[in-house]
């Protein structure tokens, strides 16, 4: 082996990472472990924001089942001649015709048939009722003037808002 071979080899057996080699490489994977930090705690939120909406959809949905399933006006002829909303008794207990569910709040939520959902503490639907043209949906009318209903849902967790939806029924639906 010609000696400059073996300066060059031994050399090579000496150097190593100098000090500022070593911190520059240290800062830049501490960046994007700092970097792969904060995009998994960025998609745990969103994650948990899409869940928290999907179960909103849910609620609003059960309410939509329900209102869609109820009668139109009063069944209990004792009752037919009363004025929309609930009659007599707390919509908590008893709700036997689609009017029973003006300006009603649930908390914990109902489901499609009008029964309680124990797992959703916290969660509440506010119902609003309000009949409509039927010409011209836009425009509001009297109570109990018209066969058309505008049934709109806001689904709130605590006192946060997460969902506000609506949809009409008719009479003979």
């Amino acid at each position: 082996m010609s000696q400059r071979f073996r300066r060059s080899v031994r050399g090579l057996r000496h150097r190593g990472f100098t000090l500022i080699e070593a911190v520059v490489a240290t800062s830049i994977i501490g960046v994007g472990v700092a970097a792969l930090f904060v995009s998994l705690k960025a998609g745990t939120e969103v994650n948990g924001a899409s869940a928290e909406l999907t179960r909103a959809v849910f609620v609003a949905q059960e309410i939509r089942e329900w209102t869609l399933k109820l009668p139109f006006t009063d069944p209990d002829p004792g009752d037919q001649g009363n004025p929309p909303g609930p009659d007599g008794t707390s919509p908590e207990y008893w709700v036997d015709d689609l009017d029973d569910l003006m300006d009603v709040v649930y908390s914990p939520p109902r489901d499609g048939c009008g029964n309680t959902l124990y797992d959703l503490e916290g969660w509440s639907q506010h119902i609003t009722l309000t009949w409509r043209n039927p010409d011209n949906l836009s425009a509001i009318v009297t109570p109990g003037a018209t066969d058309v209903v505008r049934v709109q849902v806001e689904v709130s967790r605590g006192t946060r808002a997460l969902l506000t939806t609506g949809w009409f029924v008719t009479r003979g639906q």
